[in-house]
């Protein structure tokens, strides 16, 4: 766990006690997710990036355990320490075995783009196991990607696969897209932040390459259902990501009832890291008000 123990305004950290953290694996279909979980109270479960691991919550992880909730975070399926693809498998069907091995039965889910992603198709898999939904930079299931800028560079980032130098240049572009973002340059990003998610991008690519193109992540195909969501929602994206990161948050915030839209200032797609102490903020008061 991160050193950093923050916490957000309106949080008084005396009251809660440091949590020690409890580490281990759950088992799903065909594989095992490796956890870390601390404090106790109303379940959050942090759902993390694509290519990215459970370290992507380092800035929210402490504070949460202190906040009187009982939080986890876990490496998806194909990331971290968790299992290598090997078949056919659902992100929301692996969720759901973790907290049954947890002996949770409901949860708050806060998830980050493709996290959300898995977030959604969770609360609509399963609506008794979610108590409320924080989405950031979110990923829709069954919503495609139309942004020229990501169109161009999913194209090159598939073409370097085969190309020399692949893996490093592979990385970049999911740099580009995902940290840089369309109206920034790599040079005006802050140079830490983008080796960090190098790091941790690169450290999947080489732990779980064997496991690409094994199988098929199955989905519940959000992008028509969500009005059929009930539960409180709160939708956060950054001014600075791309027009299809926007549009899924706009969705989200007209379509499922009683959603609202947090837009955060001077962030990109990495909007928890960028701008940490408004995210938090944001996180603290809608978890404060969302109802167990």
């Amino acid at each position: 766990m991160s050193s950093d123990m923050r916490m957000p305004a309106g949080i008084e950290p005396e009251l809660f006690p440091e949590p020690g953290v409890e580490s281990g694996t759950a088992p799903v279909a065909g594989g095992e997710l490796y956890y870390e979980a601390a404090g106790s109270g109303p379940a959050v479960v942090l759902l993390h990036e694509g290519m990215l691991d459970l370290s992507m919550w380092d800035e929210q992880f402490g504070w949460l355990a202190r906040s009187g909730y009982r939080v986890v975070r876990y490496d998806a399926r194909g990331h971290g320490r968790s299992s290598v693809v090997d078949g056919d498998y659902a992100h929301h069907e692996d969720l759901r075995a973790l907290l049954a091995h947890l002996g949770i039965a409901r949860a708050t889910l806060v998830g980050h783009s493709h996290g959300a992603r898995v977030a959604l198709d969770s609360a609509l898999a399963y609506p008794d196991a979610v108590a409320a939904l924080a989405l950031a930079a979110p990923g829709i299931s069954g919503r495609a990607f139309s942004d020229p800028f990501l169109l161009q560079h999913i194209r090159e980032q598939v073409a370097a696969v085969s190309a020399p130098g692949g893996v490093t240049l592979f990385i970049e572009h999911f740099l580009r897209m995902w940290v840089d973002g369309p109206h920034r340059e790599p040079a005006s990003v802050d140079p830490d932040l983008r080796e960090r998610i190098r790091a941790t991008a690169k450290a999947t690519v080489r732990a779980h390459a064997e496991g690409m193109g094994r199988g098929t992540a199955l989905e519940v195909g959000a992008a028509g259902r969500l009005a059929e969501i009930r539960v409180p929602t709160l939708v956060m994206d950054g001014d600075l990501d791309s027009t299809d990161i926007s549009a899924n948050a706009h969705a989200v915030a007209l379509e499922v009832p009683g959603a609202r839209r947090a837009r955060i200032p001077a962030a990109g797609h990495m909007v928890n890291l960028e701008n940490a102490a408004r995210f938090d903020r944001e996180l603290a008061e809608f978890l404060r008000g969302a109802a167990y």
